[in-house]
């Protein structure tokens, strides 16, 4: 394959956030999407995800970013779908809102989609926002940060014995397990969310951090990445083996300045770089693929 863009680094890899909320619908569009990101030479798709949206006119009105007008394509099946056509490109969920989701389920669906990539997913959780998703998926909104504690113990599990004997306050299982396994043993899994309590839970139990929410690789963004390995740390584990990935958002700036912050985040050691084309104003798939081809042509000069 010959790369037209991206060269390979060694610490921090770049990516694109897949287009949820824009690509549109066309069977067609989505795989020669992926097709051209990974030609360009990016390391990962990462892909948003929900499951229902709330009707904006509801009682009480609906103030969320996201709403049942807001097109959302599936993960699992998403990259069922795209494992066939790519064959390099690193497949991650940024994030799956777990606790929602049924343990056994995601592991099979995870290790599914693991083994027809062979061995490309990453799957990066978190407890989510949504209390009407929660709600039409049948589970307790207020308990969804304790269940998925339990549930990444089980996933890791799944993934790893043939049979699993489990009793926990939200999953039983009776001496059973999926088949095939993943290729990945186990599935690497990532965290997102920004509270002290994800924070704590990332350094115990994670392969990454999705920590969102920062504009720029300033100051603040330093202490707040530093504070967390200092928590791997304490947690006994080494902060060089969880990965930490942030978003460069292209509306409102230019390819030299989304190159520019995607290489300042580099001494902060932050290892993935994803760049969101979404509400950037484009409004079809080919713009989306000439952005990031421009992208991939600034990263280029950048360095």
């Amino acid at each position: 394959m010959v790369c037209l863009g991206l060269e390979k680094r060694a610490e921090m890899q770049l990516g694109v956030v897949f287009p949820q909320t824009e690509i549109g619908s066309d069977p067609v569009a989505i795989p020669d999407y992926a097709q051209a990101v990974e030609a360009l030479g990016y390391d990962h798709l990462l892909v948003y995800d929900h499951v229902v949206g709330a009707n904006p006119e509801r009682p009480g009105g609906w103030d969320g970013p996201y709403s049942s007008r807001t097109p959302f394509h599936e993960p699992f099946v998403l990259f069922g779908y795209l494992a066939g056509p790519t064959e390099r490109l690193q497949l991650f969920t940024g994030i799956l809102i777990l606790p929602q989701r049924q343990t056994a389920l995601v592991a099979k669906q995870a290790a599914a989609v693991d083994v027809l990539s062979r061995g490309r997913l990453t799957l990066g959780v978190g407890v989510g926002w949504n209390f009407v998703e929660c709600e039409a998926l049948g589970q307790d909104f207020h308990t969804r940060g304790r269940r998925m504690e339990e549930q990444i113990s089980l996933l890791r599990r799944l993934w790893t014995e043939p049979e699993v004997t489990f009793e926990g306050r939200w999953d039983r299982i009776p001496d059973a397990g999926i088949n095939p396994l993943p290729v990945q043993r186990p599935i690497p899994l990532w965290m997102g969310g920004m509270s002290e309590i994800v924070q704590q839970r990332v350094a115990r139990l994670a392969d990454g951090w999705f920590p969102q929410r920062f504009s720029s690789p300033g100051p603040e963004a330093q202490e707040v990445l530093e504070r967390m390995r200092g928590m791997i740390r304490s947690a006994g584990r080494d902060p060089a083996a969880v990965g930490m990935a942030v978003t460069v958002t292209a509306a409102g700036n230019s390819p030299d300045d989304w190159a520019a912050t995607a290489e300042a985040w580099r001494p902060l050691g932050v290892t993935h770089v994803s760049l969101n084309t979404m509400r950037a104003g484009f409004s079809s798939p080919k713009q989306h693929i000439d952005v990031v081809r421009r992208f991939a042509e600034a990263a280029k000069v950048a360095r």
